[in-house]
């Protein structure tokens, strides 16, 4: 039985919201390596990115302030969601027959039911800032579309969104939500642009990528003056935007006087992951916390634990500068899983470093155990995960049950990072059986030559 002392619900009162993003580069021991002009080898400069981003932007970019502080036209529009609630899964816990306590920050409560518009919201409001008529941008599973497409109505802003062709397929319901909300949206590869005509003289039946639908989004932005790019993981100020996420996650620990001994995040290209861990790796790098820090990626995409460390572009036509992250190379198309949120060629550039400085590990893990574990939370918990958080899923269970073995009474967070309502196409494929696996069997080709 559940006790007053052991709550269900950890809630912050709206005054208690964070007013300020962490950016972890102050901390780390060393700086992660620049971001590269492809055509000179030569460290990016602002008015590299400035026909892409807005100067605010930019600058948070690269940034190595510890804090910036969060305009409060933002925080206006994130009190319709945050804070969020921690949840105590008492009653996964009791299933599993566990002594660990599994704890899960629930970010499906924002409107666009994910964590992404911590920072679509923003991105739009610094590009409206700067007097931005259009945004662009591509999206897998259809949760970053979605976001930005209703942070643009916030502002008054049109929004342009390249859709994975495989999810575009899987998930119609994605794209309707994305057009309530004002956004125009395009399979992806697509006859609108010279990058996806690419592709499509390759292959007509490309189930698209991310890095392909970026490459889309990219090119009409920089041919555009009155329109702008917004990526919706990756780059540092977007995992900057989402360590709310973390910090809010901080003061509801403190709230029941216990701390994570295990944080476990699903990582794609990174924004959630960073989001939650980040807060809790300056604690740990100050000495005032211990906790292990794992990313769970799909087998079918892993580029943390199979991709190399190298320099490459962020999108497949290398419109892109090169970052140096753990990558499966940017031509590599991923297998159409249903996790379309975590099928990106390479990690975050910031999550890759601090993965090479051994702050994190990382693992991988199949569909189909990760929608068994997704099956039940749901039956448990009662809420129906979107198949991207279903990774981080299957590893606390995982971790839960060794518990159960060693008896160690650990403490697991893991973010929910978005519900899968609109997800339940792929749910039915695993309930009826036909659900496939996929392993990454492939070799990383084609890296363009970096001197050392």
């Amino acid at each position: 039985m559940v006790t007053m002392s052991e709550p269900t619900k950890i809630l912050l009162d709206e005054s208690e919201m964070p007013r300020r993003w962490y950016n972890v580069v102050a901390d780390l021991p060393s700086p992660p390596p620049p971001v590269l002009h492809p055509g000179t080898l030569q460290p990016v400069g602002p008015d590299d990115l400035a026909p892409l981003f807005p100067m605010d932007l930019i600058l948070q970019e690269v940034t190595t302030d510890r804090y910036v502080d969060i305009p409060e036209d933002v925080l206006d529009v994130y009190r319709l969601w945050r804070p969020s609630p921690l949840y105590r899964a008492h009653r996964l816990e009791k299933a599993l027959g566990t002594p660990a306590k599994i704890f899960y920050k629930y970010e499906g409560v924002s409107p666009a039911g994910s964590h992404k518009p911590n920072t679509a919201v923003p991105q739009a409001y610094y590009n409206k800032e700067a007097g931005v008529r259009r945004l662009t941008t591509e999206t897998g599973a259809g949760q970053w579309g979605t976001a930005l497409a209703f942070a643009c109505a916030q502002y008054g802003l049109d929004c342009e969104v390249w859709q994975v062709r495989a999810s575009y397929d899987q998930k119609p319901y994605r794209k309707i939500m994305i057009e309530t909300f004002g956004g125009v949206v395009h399979p992806s590869p697509s006859e609108l642009t010279a990058a996806g005509r690419a592709v499509l003289a390759k292959d007509p039946d490309s189930p698209g990528s991310l890095g392909i639908a970026i490459s889309e989004a990219v090119e009409v932005a920089a041919q555009n003056p009155d329109t702008n790019y917004a990526l919706g993981s990756v780059l540092n100020h977007v995992l900057l935007h989402q360590t709310v996420i973390g910090e809010e996650c901080l003061a509801q620990f403190a709230k029941v006087g216990l701390a994570p001994d295990l944080i476990v995040g699903c990582t794609g290209g990174g924004s959630n992951f960073g989001g939650l861990a980040f807060p809790f790796l300056r604690e740990k790098l100050a000495g005032r916390m211990d906790v292990t820090i794992r990313a769970v990626e799909p087998a079918s995409c892993p580029s943390l634990t199979k991709g190399v460390y190298a320099y490459d572009f962020g999108d497949t036509a290398g419109m892109t500068p090169l970052m140096k992250m753990h990558t499966l190379g940017h031509d590599f198309i991923p297998d159409p899983i249903h996790a379309g949120g975590l099928r990106y060629h390479g990690m975050s550039p910031l999550l890759s470093h601090i993965y090479e400085l051994g702050l994190i590990d990382a693992v991988a893990k199949t569909q189909r155990e990760c929608f068994e574990a997704g099956v039940r939370f749901a039956r448990t918990e009662g809420i129906v995960p979107a198949p991207e958080p279903t990774h981080a899923l299957a590893a606390c269970i995982e971790e839960a049950l060794s518990c159960k073995e060693t008896g160690e009474q650990k403490v697991i967070l893991t973010a929910l990072c978005g519900h899968g309502h609109l997800d339940l196409t792929a749910y039915a494929a695993y309930l009826e059986g036909t659900l496939v696996d996929h392993e990454y069997s492939a070799e990383v080709t084609g890296l363009p030559k970096v001197p050392a």
